[in-house]
């Protein structure tokens, strides 16, 4: 089945990935300046204070996707630039920044799609306990008032908190992202704060006229290595943590298995406003997950079969899943498994789950990494259009069974600072090299002729 003729393609970036200009326009330090200050921290020793130099190439990269005839482009902002403390009145260049970008955005004929956290946390509300503590989410539902009372106006799509599943993880749980901290289950109290802060922003942007809100969750199918009890229920616990946990506060205003139980309080109270009425949702994919038991038999038969994929997550010990690599045909420069079919499944899955309580579904990132081949000024990157060409097939198999998806999101636009892999991994479908020179590959050209041929076929 082909996508209709409306479908709503984009790309999209993040603001610590790609804008550079940390010191610029008044902006604050974030737990991203802070966590790549580490030693050991980023694979390359980078830092994202330079990045795409988006800051100061603003105009650049909106021709970009405006020649690639996309219809949206989701952004973030940096929630630093607008309070460089994370409280208080808002920093006008900062403010003024992001008028400038959205105003050139309309312009272009593409439409504003506006993340208000994707992860660079304000470094002075790290210190005060960061997403463990309320504050913080409070102080987010007042930052995005801001924000929404200059921009509201002209923005298309409001989504509010990037991946809190892996902010929670990464970043609180096990520590490769910033903050950098290893809480193990104690992490979980950043993910209530984290999705009260969705339902904070929320409501602040509803109030100040927004046109719609969604929200973007990483969504991964989860399997079990065996049909053994063990490795059964080690994968059932993986996918409450993973999936249900973040959606179900959102679309059904309670958490799955009694986990609110364990949530800072009050939670029925938070439960309702996390679960504010959405007009879209949001999900980032890219991999399925296999999990097994910690010693399982079916654990370490599903090693031995892929060995030379490297697990991802690493697991600190105590917790009772081990995640082990997916057997794929194709891996991405990263070693993740290239599995389309697990972008239907989980399509298919939230829409069986949640029925009605779903909204309209954006795929709002998904991409590759891949190893590019430049040649005479020509960026040859055929691993990735097969994986677009596949993704965005998978996406048709399931609008073809019913699913309402409105759009698809390529991550990413750029090349970018890719968290801990710093400069290491490239997703763009414009390379960006050590001058800042952008240069669109081969899939950027393939993306363009693409949605020419599905806006034809209407």
């Amino acid at each position: 089945m082909p996508l209709p003729h409306d479908f709503v393609f984009g790309t999209s970036t993040a603001s610590y990935q790609v804008e550079g200009g940390v010191a610029a326009g008044g902006r604050g330090r974030s737990i991203w300046d802070d966590f790549c200050d580490r030693s050991g921290a980023i694979a390359d020793g980078s830092s994202g204070a330079v990045a795409c130099d988006s800051y100061h190439r603003w105009d650049e990269d909106v021709a970009l996707v405006r020649d690639l005839g996309t219809d949206a482009y989701r952004f973030s902002i940096a929630w630093p630039r607008i309070q460089p403390t994370g409280a208080g009145p808002a920093n006008p260049q900062g403010l003024d920044f992001y008028d400038r970008a959205v105003d050139a955005l309309c312009e272009a004929g593409v439409a504003p799609f506006v993340t208000l956290y994707h992860w660079d946390l304000p470094a002075a509300l790290q210190a005060r306990g960061g997403w463990m503590v309320r504050e913080t989410a409070e102080r987010f539902g007042d930052y995005a008032g801001l924000v929404a009372e200059r921009l509201a106006d002209r923005v298309a799509m409001w989504l509010p908190v990037n991946e809190p599943v892996v902010a929670t993880l990464f970043g609180h749980a096990i520590g490769v992202h910033a903050p950098g901290e290893s809480r193990g289950f104690e992490a979980l109290a950043a993910a209530h704060h984290l999705l009260l802060g969705h339902g904070l922003a929320t409501r602040a942007l509803r109030a100040a006229g927004a046109a719609a809100v969604g929200t973007a969750n990483n969504h991964t199918p989860v399997h079990a290595v065996s049909d053994a009890d063990g490795d059964v229920a080690a994968a059932a616990l993986y996918d409450t943590i993973h999936n249900r946990a973040f959606a179900e506060p959102i679309l059904l205003g309670e958490y799955p298995n009694g986990m609110g139980d364990g949530m800072p309080g009050p939670v029925a109270e938070d439960l309702a406003v996390i679960s504010e009425p959405l007009d879209a949702y949001g999900v980032n994919y890219y991999n399925p997950t296999l999990v097994g038991m910690p010693g399982s038999p079916g654990t370490e038969a599903a090693r031995d079969a892929v060995p030379d994929q490297q697990v991802q997550l690493t697991v600190p010990e105590g917790i009772p899943f081990d995640l082990v690599p997916v057997p794929a045909g194709e891996y991405t420069a990263f070693g993740w498994p290239v599995a389309p079919e697990g972008l239907t499944e989980v399509l298919v899955q939230l829409r069986d789950r949640y029925g009605d309580r779903l909204p309209p579904v954006h795929v709002t990132e998904s991409g590759c990494s891949t190893h590019d081949v430049v040649e005479d000024g020509t960026v040859h990157d055929d691993a990735r259009i097969r994986y677009l060409d596949q993704h965005l097939d998978a996406v048709a198999d399931a609008i073809d069974v019913g699913v309402d998806v409105r759009g698809y999101f390529v991550w990413s636009l750029l090349d970018n600072f890719e968290w801990a892999e710093g400069y290491t991994q490239r997703f763009g479908l414009v390379r960006v090299g050590a001058d800042q020179e952008r240069t669109p590959k081969d899939s950027y050209a393939w993306l363009r002729d693409r949605i020419l041929a599905v806006r034809a076929s209407g």
